[in-house]
This record gives structure tokens, sequence and C-alpha cells, in this order.
């Protein structure tokens, strides 16, 4: 049995699955939620337009799953392969907001134009390459978090809070506060001690009650010139209805798509609000037409679908060898579980609006290939500790017998 063959025979199903199956539902409701908006567009265009980008995007994103799963896990413990991706993310980062290049969407300028190519969004790919520089860098120091915390993480801290801060001021907040919380999941996942953890989950608990109770609070006139739409924001969060017309009106549009969904759906393709009601119905307010279309019972079953590859996909940082394959496994599933819950918070007006989309079922290429590098590198883990586990087992076989055989 050759080398690509006994690797294949580690692929952990119990993630791709899921993973193909969520991606799929969301090529499917990316046809359904966009194809309205298509045909009515000015010049009109193909109803399947953006699905076909999305299929595009699904193929490219299983070949770059299929290249990170062939190399070994110590390739991905390459110091020089980490600095060059923060560089290529920091460089993207800087065009986005400082050249021509970087494009506007929704008062945030974070797309980078390439061309025929179309748009990129590089604080996506920021998400995964925080995961990846934080779990090796974490994972090297690990004697010294335990022994002095400040200064086995101050100098990495500070870089990550410099990628944070090109992310803001774009601005996009929701995306900065993603990045803010999966840092925190590093953290508290690095073995640092119960009082630092205490520190830093408190920190997290104190900025969270400040952006929901004090902000909202604070009048527009406070909020710089490139952050005054998220007063708007934080004005529809707390009574959407008041402003119905204006800043509400994505919150409104998004409890009627929910409540007329009820519990079996009004049929895939029948939603009202994504006809020019609900504008981010195919991105940011997905699940919102998910529930419109296919009903509560199918919406709670995807949410549990996601539920269980994000708390797999933690068990096996958890049961990990190494700290950078626990780490890196954690990091991912962080990632999957704080996007999902700030997404379904936002819609269902639980927190204010963030702009993240649904993973996997919202449509937009560099989520979902941001997503597919994760479920990459938690593969190729999974594969590296089970044929770990597989050679421990035969070697101690192999010794039993020698003991064996030897008492002969």
């Amino acid at each position: 049995m050759g080398k690509k063959a006994r690797k294949t025979a580690y692929l952990d199903y119990t993630i791709l699955v899921p993973y193909i199956v969520l991606s799929i539902v969301g090529v499917i409701m990316s046809y359904s939620a966009s194809s309205y908006r298509l045909m009515n567009s000015n010049p009109p265009q193909a109803p399947w337009a953006d699905a076909l980008k999305q299929i595009i995007f699904l193929i490219g994103s299983l070949i770059i799953i299929a290249i990170i799963y062939k190399f070994k896990t110590k390739v991905f413990q390459n110091r020089n392969f980490i600095v060059f991706g923060l560089i290529v993310v920091s460089l993207m980062l800087l065009a986005t907001r400082f050249t021509p290049l970087g494009q506007e969407v929704n008062g945030a300028r974070g797309w980078l134009k390439l061309g025929p190519l179309g748009m990129i969004q590089p604080a996506e790919f920021l998400k995964v390459m925080l995961i990846w520089y934080l779990s090796y860098i974490l994972a090297r120091r690990q004697d010294g978090i335990s022994n002095n915390f400040k200064q086995a993480v101050m100098r990495p801290m500070m870089l990550v809070g410099a990628l944070i801060g090109l992310v803001l001021i774009q601005p996009d907040t929701g995306g900065a506060l993603i990045l803010i919380l999966i840092t925190l999941v590093m953290l508290l996942s690095s073995g640092i001690s119960y009082y630092y953890s205490l520190v830093v989950a408190g920190a997290g608990a104190l900025v969270s009650l400040f952006v929901i109770q004090v902000l909202p609070a604070i009048p527009k006139s406070f909020y710089p010139s490139n952050f005054q739409h998220i007063y708007g924001r934080f004005q529809s969060f707390k009574n959407p209805f008041t402003d119905a017309f204006g800043d509400g009106h994505q919150m409104v549009n998004s409890y009627y798509a929910m409540y007329r969904g009820g519990w079996l759906g009004q049929g895939l393709g029948n939603s009202i609000q994504k006809k020019g009601f609900l504008p981010e119905a195919h991105s940011d307010f997905m699940f919102a037409i998910v529930l419109e279309e296919l009903g509560l019972i199918v919406g709670i079953i995807l949410l549990l679908l996601l539920l269980f590859l994000t708390l797999r996909v933690m068990a096996i940082g958890v049961n990990a060898s190494t700290p950078f394959n626990s780490l890196m496994c954690i990091g991912v599933g962080g990632m999957l579980l704080i996007q999902t819950i700030v997404n379904v918070g936002g819609i269902t007006g639980l927190i204010p609006l963030t702009g993240v989309t649904f993973p996997f079922l919202s449509q937009g290429g560099s989520s979902l290939v941001t997503l597919s590098i994760g479920i990459g590198f938690v593969l190729n883990i999974r594969a590296d500790e089970l044929k770990r586990r597989h050679m421990k087992e035969v070697h101690n076989q192999n010794q039993g017998e020698l003991v064996q055989m030897k008492r002969i």
C-alpha cells in the first residue's frame, strides 16, 4: 500500500462529511437567496451567477484541503512559512485600506479588488493566520507561559494587536471583534495559570458589557465619521421597530423572515424578504432566509450539524499529543463557534449586528476558503494523531512479541 493510500486511510469523515454537507447547502441557498436580485439588477444577470461562483470556490477549497492534507504537520511549524503568510496578509490589509485597489462595501473599506479574479476580503484570511501564528508561538513557549506569562506573550500580543488594528481602521468592527475573541480563546487554551485565565476572561466580559450597554448610550456626534454607521446598529439593537425604514430596516425584515418560516418554512425559493426587503439576504442574513424557506426544524438540524463539527474539531484538539496540534484545532473550533454565535445572535437581536457571515452557508469566497483552510489543518492533524497512535500500538505489539519470544 502506497504512502498516499496510507494517509488516506486516516481521513476523518466525521469532519469531512459535515463540511461537505454544509457547503453544498450553502451553494443551494446561495442560488435561492441571490437569483431574484441578479435577475432584477441593471443590467439583468443570470440567476445562477453567484451560485456558480460559490461552486467554483467550493471546488477550489476542496483542492486546498487536499493540498494541506498532503503535507506533514511539521511543515506547518516552519517559522518561515508563518512569517511569509503574515507578511502577505498584512500587505493585503494595507492595500485594502490605503490603495485604489481597496473597495468600500457597507461603510467598510474591507475588500481588495484583484481584477478578473474578483474581490477578496483579507480580514477573513487573517483569522486562520492568527490561529496558525498563535499556535506556533504559544506551543514553543509552553514553559514560559506557565512561569512568566507576561514575558512569553507580550511581544506576540503586540503583533496581534497591530494586525487587528489594520482591520479596525477599515473600519470592520465585526471582523475585529471576531479576531479578538479568537485571540482570547487561544490564550485561554495555551496553558496559562488560573489567575491569568480569570484576568483574560474578566477583561473579555467587561469589554462585552461596555459594547452592549455603554456604547449604545453615547450620542452619535461623539462617534468618529468612519464609525458612525455603528451607532445605527446599536440603536437598531435596542429597538429596530423605532426606525423600521432606516437603521432598523434589516433587523425588522430579518424578524419577518424568521416569523414567516415557522416550523416547516415556505419552501425552497419562496422567500419574500430576499426580494429587496433584506439587502444582505445572501450573506449576513443568509440564516434568516434559511429559516424562512426551510423552517425552524431544518434550521435547528443545520445548527446541530455545525455544532457537531465544531465540537468534533475541539475534541481532536483536546486529545492531541502536541501543543501545536492542540492549539490549532481548538483555534479552528473556536473560530467556527464564535462566528456562528455572533451571526445568529445578530440576526435574532440578542447582540448588535456585526456584519459577520454564517459559516459555510453564507455566500462569500473568502469566508469559505478561510474556513476550508482551517478544516484542512484539522484533517491533517487528525491523520497525524491517528498515524502516531497506530505506530505506537504496532511498536508495543512488536515489543510484546519480542518479550514473549525471549521467554520461549
